[in-house]
C-alpha cells in the first residue's frame, strides 16, 4: 500500500525531517528482525516523546494504517516485522533512564533503553533488573516487555512480567493511559500492566516503564556438573528444583551443544553427554551451605563430575560458551528451526526423551539447551532444506515437538513469544474460549486492528 498524501503531509509536519523517512533503502533496514522474515513498511518514524506517539497512533487510526512498534529487532518470531506494511515506529531515540530510585527499588525508563545499559547504570547503586536475555547488550526494555523476556536469572528472580511495576502507554484508539503504580503490592481492579507484558505490541504502544529492581547479591558460586546423558542431567534438574535452595541460574547443554561450545571456548568445556551450569548467589557466609545443598541434589545416577569454578575467567568461559550457542547453531544450519518451549520442571526428563525419539523418526538432528531450572528448553531442529528427507519431514517434526509439549502440560513459548512463527499453533495450545476472550480484549484496546496486525492471535477459522 501507499500512504495517503494527506497523511504523509501530516506525518512530516509532526516529526522533524530527520525523524521520519519514506526512503526505500532506510525502510528496508526496519523490515526484518532476527527471525529473518521480511516485509517493507511505507515509512519509518523515530519518536522522541510520548506526545508524538499519541499523535502518531491517532493519525494511523484516522487513515486505517498499520503501526508496528519496534525496539532493536532481536526478536526471533517475526513479531516486529511489519507484515501489513504501514508505519514502523522505531524507539531507538527514546532511550533515557529517567530515574533510579534505590529507596523504592525501582527505575523509570523510556522504551528504547538497552537492557545492558540499564544494568550498567544500576550496578553502582547495588541493584540489577532481573531479565537477562542473551541479547541483553542490544535488546531494548520495551522489546523485553513485549515478549516477556527471561534469561538464566528468571529461575530465581522471575521473567519480565514479574519485574514491571507500571507502564505508560497509548492504545489503538490513540488514548493515553497509565497502569500500575510504583508499589510491589496492589489490589485495585484488573492488572493491565501484566496484561500488556507479553502482548507483543498488539494492544498498546509503551512509552515509559517503571521497573522493579533487585539488590545485587554479595557473592556467587558457579558449579559445573557433567552427566553421561541428557536423561541423567534432566533428572538432576528435577532434584535440584525440588529442594529448598533456589539457584540463581540453572542452565543445561546437551552433547551436541557441548561439542559446539568446545569449538568456541576450547578445552575449558568438558566432553560429556550433558552439562549443567549452576549458580548460587547470596551472602558470602551462607553460600557454603547453599552450595552443599545444591551439590547433594545434583548427585545421582549418571553424574560424571561436579566441579566448582575456581576463577572468574573459568566462569566467564562457561557463560560465553553458553551464550554463543544460538549464533553458532545458526552458522551450522542457517535455516534451523528454533523453538523455546516450556514444560513443568518435573517433566523435563520426559521432554528430553521424547525429543530424542522425534529426532530419530524424522532424521533431523535436534540440539537442546536452555533454562532447565524453569523448564524453558531451547529446541533447535537443525533442518537443512537441501536434504530432501529433512525437507519432507520438517513440518511434521515441528508439529510432533509441539504435540509432545502439549501432552506434558507445556506451552509454545517461554520467552521468545508467538509473533508470526507460532500463531498457527495457538488453537492447539489454548482452548477456543480463551482465544475468543483474547480477541475481545484486542478489540477493546485496538478496535480498528492497527497495532501490529497479523501477530500473536491466529485468524478466525
Amino acid at each position: 500500500m501507499t500512504l495517503p498524501l494527506p497523511m504523509l503531509s501530516t506525518l512530516h509536519a509532526m516529526f522533524p525531517a530527520q525523524s521520519v523517512s519514506t526512503d526505500p533503502a532506510e525502510c528496508l533496514v526496519y523490515a526484518y528482525d532476527n527471525s529473518r522474515r521480511e516485509a517493507i513498511p511505507e515509512a519509518v518514524v523515530f519518536p522522541a516523546a510520548h506526545e508524538q506517539v499519541v499523535a502518531l497512533v491517532r493519525l494511523c487510526r484516522e487513515h486505517h494504517v498499520a503501526l508496528t512498534a519496534r525496539g532493536r529487532g532481536t526478536n526471533t518470531t517475526g513479531a516486529s516485522v511489519p507484515v501489513a506494511g504501514g508505519i514502523v515506529a522505531s524507539f531507538e531515540r527514546m532511550n533515557r533512564i529517567l530515574r533510579i530510585d534505590p529507596d523504592n527499588r525501582l527505575a523509570v525508563v523510556e522504551p528504547g533503553v538497552l537492557n545492558a545499559d540499564l544494568q550498567a547504570a544500576l550496578k553502582p547503586h547495588g541493584f540489577f533488573w532481573a531479565p537477562d536475555p542473551t541479547s541483553a547488550p542490544y535488546c531494548s526494555i520495551a522489546g523485553n516487555i513485549a515478549c516477556n523476556a527471561g534469561g538464566p536469572r528468571a529461575v530465581k528472580y522471575g521473567a519480565t512480567r514479574d519485574n514491571v511495576l507500571a507502564l505508560r502507554a497509548v492504545d489503538g484508539r490513540g488514548e493515553e493511559f497509565r497502569c500500575g503504580k510504583p508499589t510491589t503490592k496492589g489490589a485495585t481492579g484488573y492488572d493491565l500492566t501484566r496484561l500488556l507484558v507479553g502482548s507483543e505490541g498488539t494492544l498498546a504502544v509503551i512509552t515509559e516503564a517503571t521497573l522493579k529492581l533487585t539488590p545485587l547479591a554479595s557473592d556467587k558460586r558457579t558449579l559445573r556438573a557433567t552427566f553421561v546423558d541428557m536423561a541423567a542431567a534432566a533428572a538432576a534438574v528435577a532434584r535440584i528444583m525440588a529442594q529448598p535452595v533456589t539457584p540463581c541460574a540453572l542452565e543445561y547443554m546437551d552433547e551436541d551443544a557441548l561439542r559446539l561450545a568446545r569449538n568456541h571456548a576450547g578445552d575449558s568445556i568438558p566432553e560429556a553427554g550433558a552439562m549443567l551450569i549452576i549458580e548460587v548467589d547470596g551472602e558470602t557466609d551462607a553460600l557454603p551451605s547453599a552450595v552443599a545443598a545444591i551439590s547433594r541434589a545434583a548427585k545421582g545416577d549418571g553424574l560424571i563430575e561436579l566441579h566448582a569454578a575456581n576463577s572468574e575467567s573459568e566462569v566467564t568461559a562457561l557463560w560465553a560458551a553458553r551464550k554463543a550457542l544460538s549464533p553458532a547453531l545458526r552458522t551450522l544450519a542457517p535455516n534451523k528451526i528454533n523453538e523455546d518451549v516450556v514444560v513443568p520442571v518435573s517433566r523435563v526428563p520426559e521432554l528430553i526423551a521424547g525429543l530424542k525419539s522425534i529426532s530419530a523418526r524424522n532424521s533431523i538432528p535436534i540440539v537442546t539447551f536452555g533454562h532447565a531450572g524453569n523448564g524453558n528448553i531451547h529446541v533447535n531442529l537443525l533442518y537443512r532444506p537441501e536434504d530432501p528427507i529433512q525437507a519432507a519431514n520438517a513440518a511434521g517434526c515441528l508439529s510432533a515437538v509441539f504435540d509432545l509439549v502439549f501432552s506434558l502440560d507445556g506451552l509454545l513459548s517461554g520467552e521468545h513469544g508467538i509473533g508470526l512463527a507460532k500463531r498457527e499453533f495457538m488453537p492447539r495450545a489454548l482452548d477456543s474460549v480463551s482465544l475468543d476472550l483474547m480477541r475481545m480484549i484486542k478489540g477493546q484496546f485496538d478496535p480498528d486492528g492497527i497495532l501490529n496486525p497479523g501477530k500473536l492471535l491466529p485468524d478466525v477459522a
